[in-house]
């Protein structure tokens, strides 16, 4: 489950609440840096591919519902795009263009060899059958058929999709080809190629990640309060893993609103309840709060974990902690970052601590290719070596160059793919 996404007041500045925008601010402060000139940076900047479909769904009662999709192939230049799905209300197109732009430089900060894609489709889950779910994920597929493949374009699960939906997109993808192909998604369920250790990947980077982040502030786990914003795939799951490693988890939420223990809430207590009753609310060893004052609580760790656009001009005054560890895609936007640079807050942005899911969605696509499948240790310790290499390089990038680590992280990836278009040059 996740918050829901913040939204401008009417007297903020609307660029601001633009993901595409803030992704491309980040991209243009790296670039000047890189000294790219005019033309590498709008082919860098301009998606490869946008699609838009039309998705007429026959929903359970009879009636005829047409549904807006859209996937966006920001850049395959270093290989196939790789990015989730989501099915979600607030659903655009400057979003998903701006998660497939993201889907690069975390693909490229991590270097593995995949470009960055993005899908979504403008529906609410939570308002529809297994059936009508199922028949708009086939119909979706099959609209984007043409630009999809194992060396093409791989999609993963993202905000309300899951194992189950990429498995009707396997499915519907062999059907079409006439052959079981595992390998055109991944975070699929064990039973039909998915990988040992991928459901937990993208929480387990985030933990890894804070681990790092540590370091640099010379902080230990048990002396670190840390709020969760969300409680799914990415926050419950990297709550618990850093609960195990001691750290006091003080705060975690839903889409309902939040709860906090300031003495540490048992992780493992709550997503069970999570599980059994549906939400957080209530939950018997913790007070309820609202969503929107659960990033400004006292705690020395933040783990934005739901969506973007949830630390901003509007409330960065009022943030506390001195660490962030970015593990939602976009959740500070680019001028509430600025802010909390010069107040020295360490930032590790979303395209490296979000990079476990991608990481370990690589090694899944790369055991489906060659039929041969890895123990789960065997992934998590490829993971954390990935994982601790590229921040160990984004940290030396920013040490270096005096800057941020947001600015170091765009910075090592903007240059691995500038690299790799100068060596293929321009096709004519």
């Amino acid at each position: 489950m996740t918050t829901q996404p913040a939204t401008a007041p009417s007297s903020a500045n609307p660029d601001e609440f633009n993901p595409f925008l803030s992704m491309a601010e980040e991209f243009d402060r790296a670039a000047d840096h890189l000294g790219l000139d005019e033309g590498l940076r709008e082919v860098l900047r301009t998606p490869n591919r946008e699609l838009k479909v039309s998705l007429p769904v026959m929903m359970d009662d009879g009636h005829i519902k047409v549904f807006t999709g859209y996937r966006v192939q920001h850049n395959y230049l270093r290989g196939p795009c790789k990015g989730g799905i989501r099915f979600a209300p607030e659903v655009n197109l400057d979003e998903v263009r701006a998660l497939a732009a993201w889907m690069t430089w975390k693909c490229s900060v991590v270097n593995i060899p995949f470009g960055g894609g993005k899908g979504g489709v403008i529906c609410d889950p939570r308002t529809m059958s297994m059936k009508e779910l199922e028949q708009l994920t086939r119909r979706y597929t099959a609209a984007i058929m043409d630009i999809l493949g194992p060396d093409r374009d791989v999609p993963a699960p993202d905000m309300n999709t899951g194992e189950q939906t990429m498995a009707w997109i396997m499915d519907t993808y062999s059907m079409h080809v006439r052959s079981t192909t595992t390998a055109i998604v991944t975070g699929k369920p064990l039973s039909i190629g998915g990988s040992r250790g991928r459901r937990e990947a993208t929480g387990r980077g985030v933990m890894i990640s804070a681990n790092e982040a540590l370091k640099m502030k010379g902080l230990r786990p048990e002396d670190t309060r840390v709020v969760v914003q969300g409680s799914g795939n990415v926050g419950g799951i990297g709550a618990m893993l850093m609960h195990r490693q001691g750290y006091r988890i003080v705060s975690l939420s839903d889409m309902y609103g939040s709860i906090y223990n300031d003495s540490g809430l048992d992780v493992n207590a709550v997503l069970s309840y999570l599980e059994d009753n549906g939400r957080l609310e209530g939950f018997p060893e913790a007070e309820s709060m609202k969503n929107a004052e659960q990033l400004e609580l006292d705690c020395e760790m933040i783990v934005p974990a739901a969506t973007e656009n949830q630390i901003t001009s509007q409330n960065v005054d009022r943030i506390k902690a001195q660490l962030i560890v970015e593990g939602a895609n976009g959740p500070t936007t680019a001028m509430a970052a600025r802010i909390l640079d010069d107040r020295g807050v360490i930032i590790v942005p979303d395209i490296l601590a979000n990079a476990g899911g991608v990481t370990v969605s690589y090694f899944e696509w790369v055991q489906d290719r060659m039929g041969y499948f890895w123990t789960e240790e065997v992934v998590n310790s490829r993971l954390e070596q990935i994982m601790v290499n590229s921040f160990q390089e984004v940290a030396e990038t920013a040490t270096k160059n005096s800057i941020s680590l947001r600015a170091a992280a765009y910075i090592v990836a903007i240059d691995r793919v500038a690299t790799v278009y100068r060596l293929r040059g321009m096709f004519a």
